[in-house]
């Protein structure tokens, strides 16, 4: 029999509430209010691009934003600030179990052959919103689309969603989520308004983690601790999240040991590599590769503003190339543990040398 699809979403913590089922935000103040204004005024763009690292905020104000304008269908009758969720009323009960009829929540599909969740958005998902909006277009409220991640979509999803944003229907809002807007179509960007999200700084970090982390077990007010933990959150609160609940931090404290060496540590390479190559390391992985990608990322920026030019292009060079070898060897299913030793040698001799090679 086939394996039905899980009531959550692919990127989903155990024990933290989804965007759509909480009613806690910290932080981003100002689009919060600068939201609840255009609407109230009546000049809401039809498309909004929320742009900004993942974890921070932006599926959850989208959320928000969405209760905010079926709670009040008229909008010269709404608050100018956003109201907070209900979670005990019906239509915010609705909202958190997908059933609302006048919101729709696009995101990466389940496969029920192969009991995973796809790598990308794919254009069956976005002909849903045609689907919906006709279907819904009738009674003359407010129908809202949430894309999440907008960057998830292939190509063939993509091109989909451009010819209904090129012409929208009446009283339809695209909220697209988007944590790297370069993958983007530029066509796509264009006929968005785009809302830039800050990192969380580290108060507002730690007021998130003291709710989301709860059931993590992130003692914020062990300020040595948190202060380890918001380093490496880079003012996201899913990846401090995730950082505690799968060993995040012993992974990026062995990275730094082996890539910190004059000599490349091989066993503490190959044992960090091991535990990357379990078959539930999933999480595990993507830490280890988000940070060393960042690292990549970082020399290449403090290059470019030391003025080389040339140097800090080889380091995007091996950013990119270090990301392509991270995808073929899920893509084709390849030794895990193999790609993560030849990855941190890789990184290791580009950092003694002080160029990638």
């Amino acid at each position: 029999m086939a394996e039905q699809a899980p009531n959550s979403t692919y990127d989903a913590i155990d024990g933290v509430p989804a965007p759509n089922a909480t009613s806690f935000l910290t932080a981003h103040e100002e689009v919060r209010t600068f939201l609840a204004q255009a609407y109230q005024e009546g000049r809401m763009h039809h498309a909004l691009l929320f742009e900004g690292l993942q974890g921070i905020g932006k599926a959850t104000t989208g959320f928000h934003l969405a209760g905010h304008m079926l709670k009040y269908p008229d909008c010269a009758s709404a608050p100018q600030q956003l109201s907070t969720p209900d979670l005990n009323a019906a239509p915010y009960r609705q909202m958190s179990q997908g059933m609302h009829p006048a919101l729709l929540h696009i995101t990466r599909p389940f496969d029920a052959k192969t009991g995973k969740y796809r790598t990308a958005i794919t254009v069956e998902e976005i002909r849903r919103i045609t689907h919906f909006l006709s279907r819904t277009s009738g009674d003359g409220a407010w129908r809202i689309v949430i894309i999440d991640p907008a960057d998830d979509m292939n190509r063939n999803a993509a091109n989909a969603l451009l010819k209904t944003l090129e012409e929208p229907p009446a009283r339809a809002l695209f909220i697209l989520i988007s944590h790297s807007s370069g993958r983007l179509l530029p066509t796509i960007r264009s006929r968005c308004q785009s809302l830039a999200f800050k990192p969380l700084n580290d108060n507002e970090l730690k007021r998130a983690l003291e709710v989301a982390g709860r059931d993590v077990g992130i003692d914020v007010q062990d300020q040595a601790y948190f202060a380890a933990l918001s380093a490496r959150a880079e003012g996201s609160v899913r990846k401090a999240l995730l950082l505690v609940a799968h060993g995040g931090l012993e992974i990026t404290d062995t990275v730094d040991a082996v890539l910190s060496g004059n000599h490349f540590d091989l066993p503490k390479a190959q044992a960090l590599a091991s535990v990357l190559g379990g078959r539930e390391a999933d999480v595990q992985n993507q830490l280890f590769l988000e940070y060393l990608l960042d690292k990549a990322a970082a020399q290449a920026l403090v290059l470019a503003e030391q003025g080389q030019a040339v140097q800090a292009s080889q380091w995007s060079q091996f950013w990119d190339d270090l990301r392509r070898e991270a995808m073929e060897t899920e893509s084709y299913n390849l030794d895990r543990k193999q790609a993560a030793l030849i990855m941190m040698e890789k990184m290791h001799r580009a950092m003694r040398s002080g160029m990638p090679v």
